[in-house]
This record gives C-alpha cells, structure tokens and sequence, in this order.
C-alpha cells in the first residue's frame, strides 16, 4: 500500500513517510517511535522563524500486529513471496529500525505510547478491557496542530473518548469492522461500504488532497492485519498456488521463552479457529467482521 503515490507532485514541501506496526508477537518498539515524536514536535514547534514552506509534511502509516517477518524489506521467510513491495520501497529509500524494544505492544496501550510518549503507567492504558485515555494530557499531533501543522487522524484508534489534537478525525468505533466499517468523525457515525483497508486508504487522499498551504500531519491508522484475519474479497486468492514456507519454531513448545511468549493467546494448535484464523475449512468471508 502507498497512499500517497500518484500526489507527491502537489506537495511543495519535503515528505516525510513514517511507516510503524505494534506486533505483540515480533515486539517492535513503540516506545521509540513515540519518544522520537514528542521529541520532534517541540523541534518544529520552535522553527517559529522557518517559512511554513520549509517545514517537512509528515504521512504516518500505522497497521495492527504487523509482524516483522510479513514484511519483505526484514528479509524474513516470506520476503520471496513480495508480500510488501512499498514498505519495502519506504526501508530501501528511507530507515529501517533494526535494534529497538517495545514498551506495551498491543492494541489500545500502543497507541497511547505513540501519541504521548509516555510509558503506560504514565499515560494510564495498561489493557484493552476496561480501558481509560485522558485526551488531556500531551499529544504530540497537538504540540504540532500549536506549531502551526493541519493534523489528521483516519482509522483505527481504539482509545475511549473524544481525540484531541487534530484539526480532522475519522475513526473506527473500538476495533471496527474488515466489511463496511463504520467511521466516528464530528459529523457522527457514518457507516461505508466496502473493505477497511480501502476506505481508510482513500479517505486519507481525500484529506491529503485538500492541504495545500500550511504543513501537515497524516495519521492513518489501519485496522488490518489484525486478527480475526479478513483480507479483501480480491485477495482470497492471492496465495493459493504458492507454498507459504514454515517457520522453523513451528512447533516450539515456548519450554524456554518468557512469561510474556507462554502466555500468548495467538497459537495456531491452541488458539486460532479453522474457519475464521487460518481458512481451513470453507466458509463465506463476505460477513462484516
């Protein structure tokens, strides 16, 4: 996915394309990626003295239990399948984080690290259920939307209560849905026809499209690869001729590894579902899910 390609050409100013995944089983660091933020806003929120024009506009691209080893551009084992050829065009012209350490990787707590900073007993998500987010507290969207940015924030949030800190908001209600999600914005809920990835996708051009003079801030929050794990009906079969390569820890019985990885609830023989995780058995995947 590129949701920028095709527009580069009516941005006056340097872009800057930040792609990040939480991945509760590969650990990747949200904590960084959320310290890097806070850290950048006060940097540009002081460039007072710059041209509006010389400021970086900034597309923030955030999908859900993204496992490193579905990404091509960490030479994985599925790297010859080229599952991701623009992520790996954004780490082969940009920087890829190789060496960092997450804080809280899933859902909701994720997404708070990264917005704040802070780690989870500071901002107060430390779970999904039950979950509290005080939008009061800082935003580093915010400190940008004070330095003089459009901020915008589409998808998947999954924090209760109001966002803050963003001059446009489209947002999925908790974990929305893979089929006609519905979308909270100002204007209430609206339900849209079609496939999650889509939608998001093209309601962030959509904004993009409309900024043109002031620098900006894109976050576009996928809901997707999440589990339960639908795919668009065009990519049910994308797969079917191809033989997907085992990992060699298949069939590890976690004997050795930490609470955290015995503990997990993501197991192919314990956990997932024929039907709905791995497509083993026949079903219809055309349900909202």
């Amino acid at each position: 996915m590129n949701p920028v390609q095709g527009i580069e050409a009516t941005l006056p100013r340097r872009l800057v394309v930040i792609f990040v995944m939480n991945a509760r089983i590969c650990f990747q660091s949200l904590f960084a990626f959320g310290l890097a933020a806070v850290c950048l806003a006060p940097a540009l929120a002081a460039a007072n003295t710059a041209s509006m024009t010389s400021r970086p506009n900034i597309v923030w691209i955030f999908s859900d239990d993204h496992a490193t080893q579905a990404i091509g551009a960490y030479e994985g084992r599925l790297q010859n399948l080229n599952p991701t050829p623009n992520i790996d065009r954004l780490a082969a012209e940009g920087m890829r984080f190789e060496r960092s350490y997450v804080e809280n990787s899933i859902c909701s707590p994720s997404r708070a690290t990264l917005l704040t900073g802070k780690l989870s007993h500071k901002h107060g998500v430390r779970r999904i259920e039950g979950a509290e987010f005080d939008w009061g507290q800082f935003l580093f969207p915010e400190a940008l939307r004070q330095a003089g940015y459009r901020t915008a924030l589409i998808g998947k949030i999954h924090l209760p209560g109001k966002p803050r800190g963003f001059d446009h908001w489209e947002v999925l209600e908790g974990q929305g849905t893979y089929r006609n999600p519905i979308l909270w914005s100002e204007k209430g809920r609206e339900k849209h026809h079609g496939y999650v990835t889509d939608i998001i996708t093209d309601r962030s051009i959509d904004w993009l499209k409309s900024q043109k003079n002031r620098p900006f801030l894109l976050m576009i929050h996928h809901k997707a690869p999440h589990r339960l794990f639908i795919p668009a009906e065009r990519h049910m079969s994308l797969y079917e001729d191809l033989e997907i390569p085992e990992p060699e820890n298949l069939f590890d019985d976690y004997a050795t590894r930490g609470a955290a990885a015995r503990g997990q609830e993501s197991s192919i023989a314990k956990d997932m579902g024929l039907c709905g995780d791995l497509k083993a058995i026949d079903a219809d995947f055309t349900f909202e899910g």
